[in-house]
């Protein structure tokens, strides 16, 4: 039996609100979703890992000013990913916690990137499955990924990323619309848009 997991600052009924708001915005994203609909509707404490069948965890989409996505190879499973990872007790915000581990993981801080789009709201919520980890005692379940898009600020190719070398092995800049993100690739250009939008506004 596992301990109790601490109080979260992030609860069950911000989650909610949360997916309640962006398939408001995204009613075709609704079968995408009916993993996580099912788990809010039978789980609780769905920022802990250790809440089966599925929990919560979050993302990040990085580009820099060429539209380059940044990528982190993941040691554990074996692929290019965007940074990210499980939330804290002490997160703030789902947001927040997706600052946390593009920190944690590659060094960049509120300093280097822009958040863009909705402070709160993600830019997309993703489930998937991961693979049983027995050196974790953790069975196959599932990742309700709460994905949040950032500009790096700053000239392309003068930030310096540094790895988490326990939980990376390495890093890579490709073009986003060659990254592999499927359906999530539409929007990430939609957002990008609206920021290049939005900066041109704020120089004329």
């Amino acid at each position: 039996m596992y301990p109790a997991p601490p109080p979260a600052r992030v609860s069950d009924a911000e989650i909610r609100d949360l997916v309640a708001r962006y398939l408001a915005q995204s009613p075709d994203q609704a079968e995408r979703l009916r993993p996580v609909t099912d788990a809010l509707a039978t789980s609780a404490d769905l920022t802990h890992r250790r809440t089966l069948p599925g929990h919560v965890t979050t993302g990040a989409f990085v580009v820099d000013a060429d539209g380059r996505l940044l990528q982190i190879a993941h040691k554990s499973l074996g692929r290019w990913l965007n940074p990210g990872g499980h939330t804290e007790p002490e997160d703030a915000s789902l947001a927040a916690a997706a600052r946390r581990e593009l920190l944690e993981e590659t060094g960049l801080g509120a300093e280097h990137v822009t958040l863009l789009g909705d402070p709160d709201l993600p830019l997309a919520i993703d489930a998937h499955r991961i693979p049983a980890n027995p050196a974790k005692d953790e069975p196959e379940h599932w990742h309700f990924d709460f994905r949040y898009a950032f500009r790096l600020n700053g000239i392309p190719g003068t930030a310096t990323v540094e790895l988490q070398l326990d939980e990376v092995d390495d890093h890579r800049w490709i073009p986003f619309d060659q990254a592999g993100l499927g359906e999530d690739t539409a929007r990430l250009a939609a957002v990008l848009a609206g920021a290049v939008t939005n900066r041109a506004a704020e120089r004329s």
